[in-house]
C-alpha cells in the first residue's frame, strides 16, 4: 500500500469547492467532522458532532463556511498517520444503494442470473445475449412507454429477467449496502469474502440526502460485489453485498454550490483503475448521462411517506462499469486478487483509492454506533450530537 497525498486525491477544482469528511484525531482521541480549506483540516464537532446532526441543519452553508473553526492539521499529516487517519465521510446515515441502473451493467446482472455465478459459463452467454439485449437497453429511460415496449418483446423472445424488471420497469431496485458506521474510506483496505472466486469493484457516484429528501451533495463509492454469489441466487444479495469492509466511500463529501450543481453531478465521468501486482491492468470511464433513472427519481423510491431515514442517507446510484477483461484465463473475466490497487476518480469529486484484501483479513469493524455515543460524551460533545 503506497503512501496518499492530497495532491493525488483532491478534485481539480477543491479550491472551490466546500469538501466535508471525517477523520480520526489522535489528539483530541475520536472521530472529527471536518472541512478542508486550503489543504488543512478544520474541526466542525464544535457546529455538531456528528456528520449526520451536521447536514441536517438548514443553515449548513452558513454554518461550514464560518470564521474561526479550529485547525486540526493539514490533511496530509492524516494521509500518512501522523495526526490520525482519514475515515468515511458518514457515520449515522442509512447506506442505500440502487441496483441496474446503467445498461452495460445491466446486461450484466442478466449474463450472471444466465451463467449461475459460474465465471467459465459467463463468456458464452454474454455472446449469446448481447447482441438482443444490449441492442434493447441503450438509451430505455426506465418506467417509459419504450421500455414497457422493450419488455413486451423480450418476453416475447423467453429473454425477460428479474434484473431487466428492476432495470427499465417501474420500480427501481433500492438495497441496504452497508450498515450506518460500517463503511471505510478512501486509503482502507476493501474486502472479498474468501468464500468468492468471481468479483469485481463497482464505482458509483454516492448522493448524500437530508432526511427531508433534498440532495446536499455527492462523493464516490465503490459497491464492492461477489458476482458468483449473487448469479447463483438472487436472494443472496444481502451475502453478495454486506460484508466486513466492502464498502468505502470518500474522500469527501462535495456539497453542492453556486460551482457544482444537480447538472454538474448528471454530466460528471467516473473512472475506474484496477492495478494488480500481478502486472495486471484495468481501466475505464464512463459517463453519469447514461443512467437509465435521473437521480432525483432515485432518491423519490429511496425516502418517501412510505420510507424515512431520520438521520440521513446516502445513495449510490449504481454501477456504469461492467468488468469483463480477461484475468485468469480466456473466457474467464475478470476478477480481484489479494493485493489490487483499486481507483474511482472524477475531477469534480476527487479519487477513491483502496486496496484489495480478503474480508477475514480485512481490519474489523469494531466501533459502531454505541462506541460512537460513548467517545463523543467523553470528550465533552453529547449536547452536539
Amino acid at each position: 500500500m503506497q503512501a496518499l497525498t492530497s495532491a493525488m486525491l483532491l478534485p481539480d477544482d477543491a479550491d472551490r469547492a466546500i469538501l466535508l469528511g471525517r477523520v480520526w484525531s489522535d489528539r483530541l482521541g475520536g472521530p472529527c467532522p471536518v472541512l478542508l480549506r486550503d489543504g488543512r483540516l478544520f474541526d466542525l464537532s464544535g457546529i455538531s458532532a456528528t456528520m449526520s446532526g451536521l447536514l441536517e441543519r438548514h443553515d449548513l452553508m452558513a454554518a461550514v463556511t464560518t470564521d474561526g473553526l479550529p485547525d486540526l492539521g493539514a490533511l496530509d499529516d492524516f494521509l500518512d498517520g501522523t495526526a490520525g487517519r482519514l475515515l468515511a465521510p458518514i457515520d449515522l446515515q442509512a447506506v442505500k444503494a440502487a441496483g441496474v441502473t446503467f445498461a452495460d451493467s445491466m446486461l450484466e446482472r442478466v449474463i450472471e442470473e444466465q451463467a449461475r455465478g459460474d465465471s467459465a459459463r459467463a463468456q458464452d452467454v454474454r455472446a449469446r445475449l448481447a447482441p438482443v439485449i444490449g441492442d434493447s437497453l441503450r438509451g430505455v429511460r426506465a418506467g417509459s412507454e419504450k421500455a414497457g415496449q422493450v419488455k413486451a418483446l423480450l418476453q416475447e423472445m423467453g429473454l425477460w429477467s428479474q434484473y431487466l424488471e428492476v432495470g427499465i420497469g417501474p420500480d427501481a431496485e433500492i438495497f441496504t449496502k452497508a450498515q450506518p458506521m460500517s463503511a471505510v474510506g478512501c486509503g482502507d483496505k476493501v474486502g472479498i469474502h474468501p468464500m468468492s472466486e468471481w468479483n469485481n469493484p463497482e464505482p458509483e457516484v454516492v448522493l448524500v440526502v437530508r432526511s427531508d429528501g433534498t440532495i446536499l451533495g455527492a462523493t464516490l463509492g465503490n459497491d464492492v460485489n461477489l458476482r458468483d454469489v449473487e448469479g447463483r441466487s438472487a436472494l443472496l444479495l444481502g451475502k453478495a453485498k454486506d460484508n466486513n469492509a466492502s464498502c468505502a466511500i470518500g474522500p469527501f463529501i462535495r456539497l453542492f454550490d453556486d460551482g457544482f450543481t444537480q447538472g454538474d453531478l448528471d454530466r460528471l465521468r467516473v473512472s475506474l483503475r484496477v492495478e494488480g501486482e500481478d502486472g495486471f491492468v484495468m481501466t475505464g470511464e464512463s459517463p453519469m448521462e447514461a443512467i437509465s433513472r435521473s437521480p432525483a427519481d432515485l432518491v423519490g423510491q429511496l425516502l418517501n411517506r412510505s420510507h424515512q431515514y431520520p438521520d440521513g442517507a446516502v445513495l449510490f446510484l449504481g454501477t456504469m462499469f461492467a468488468p469483463v477483461k480477461d484475468r485468469r484465463g480466456a473466457g474467464q473475466g475478470f476478477t480481484h486478487e489479494v493485493g489490487d490497487r483499486v481507483e474511482i476518480a472524477s475531477p469534480r469529486l476527487g479519487r477513491l483509492v483502496n486496496w484489495v484484501d480478503r474480508t477475514d483479513r480485512c481490519p474489523p469493524w469494531d466501533f459502531g454506533v454505541g462506541a460512537l455515543m460513548r467517545n463523543l460524551v467523553g470528550r465533552g460533545l453529547g449536547e452536539r450530537i
